[in-house]
């Protein structure tokens, strides 16, 4: 690993804990408040590994052309979640329109909690709403999901001048690019695990909840060929 990673993440660190705790302030002065959550039936019985295995073999269905979320009755998932959430499971992925989350995980209307931008980077905004996903709707795992041929990873490790902001996620990327090089898989799958480490420790929320065995926060690694979720240790 690069040496210069270690200075890095802290710094990024601290940078996501204020960024979190203004984002919150604001949405408290704003008057905006969240309701307390209420009993989840869809999560009742699974623990984060749980959950963790429900994604996991949704993936495999998905791969194996067996898909089960069609046969839903759609009609009463709607009317069930009209009023309220209950995900059992958080997904952080790359905004690529080829990265159809709910169908790589085979689930349907109200499963999974999903936020996406582009290189799956963790920013504020992302931590925050992550945090509502797993403090107010319960979610027991996160994960975070590069794929191949990720265009903000390979455009981090080309560097080279873009169109308007799109250089702003290169920061983001680029300890993942030191740490990898420039290999574009090995990059990726460094990112999605730098990332998940990064949302552990940036978040008082999600980590007091992954030290109380409430939660998984895991790393993935979507392959765009085989439509198969590998985990990233």
């Amino acid at each position: 690993m690069d040496p210069s990673f270690s200075k890095q993440v802290p710094s990024r660190r601290r940078f996501l804990q204020v960024g979190v705790a203004g984002t919150m302030a604001g949405l408290l002065t704003s008057g905006l408040e969240f309701a307390s959550p209420l009993p989840a039936l869809a999560q009742s019985t699974l623990t984060p590994d749980g959950a963790l295995t429900e994604l996991m073999e949704g993936n495999k269905r998905f791969v194996s052309g067996r898909l089960t979320a069609h046969d839903h009755d759609l009609a009463i998932l709607k009317e069930h979640t009209i009023e309220k959430q209950e995900p059992f499971a958080a997904v952080l992925s790359c905004a690529d329109s080829r990265v159809p989350v709910e169908l790589v995980f085979d689930q349907s209307i109200g499963h999974i909690f999903v936020t996406r931008v582009a290189g799956n980077v963790i920013t504020p905004e992302i931590i925050a709403s992550l945090e509502y996903g797993a403090a107010v709707l319960g979610t027991k795992v996160i994960l975070v999901m590069g794929h191949a041929n990720c265009g903000a990873v390979s455009a981090t490790i080309k560097s080279k001048e873009v169109p308007g902001q799109i250089s702003a996620l290169f920061p983001h990327i680029q300890p993942a690019v030191d740490q990898a090089g420039a290999n574009l898989e090995a990059a990726t799958k460094a990112n999605a695990k730098i990332q998940a480490t990064l949302l552990s420790q940036a978040s008082t929320v999600v980590s007091g909840l992954v030290k109380e065995n409430k939660l998984k926060v895991v790393a993935g690694y979507y392959d765009l060929g085989t439509g198969a979720v590998t985990l990233v240790n």
